[in-house]
């Protein structure tokens, strides 16, 4: 299973971009997607995912950024209003194939990642 990630750029604060994340290989059960992010010096960190028809966010970025995904599943988008300055980070996308009990938020319980797109925010 691979997954691109794509989208990333340079925008400023208050600004949008929709990231993209298309799976293409051999198929796999998916039973979530989702979206990470890590900036310099920090952990990765969940952002947002998909499960169904559950949406999942991380507080900072609830209200701004939307997780959807198109209807034969392959390509799960996240669109980012408001950016700020702190969202600037390398963005992950990554498949969950393993069915799973409560909010997949954590690294561990995905299986296969997408190599990142960054995203670069000027105040």
């Amino acid at each position: 299973v691979q997954l691109q990630a794509s989208g990333g750029g340079l925008v400023q604060a208050g600004g949008s971009l929709r990231l993209s994340c298309v799976r293409s290989g051999r198929t796999v059960e998916t039973y979530f997607m989702g979206w990470f992010r890590q900036a310099p010096g920090k952990e990765r960190e969940f952002v947002a995912g998909i499960r169904w028809r559950e949406q999942y966010y991380a507080d900072s970025v609830k209200g701004r950024f939307t997780i959807f995904r198109d209807n034969a599943g392959n390509t799960v988008y996240l669109q980012m209003n408001s950016l700020k300055f702190e969202d600037t980070a390398v963005y992950y996308c990554a498949l969950g194939s393993k069915p799973m009990i409560g909010v997949p938020n954590i690294t561990v319980v995905y299986d296969y990642w997408g190599q990142g797109t960054l995203v670069t925010v000027s105040s």
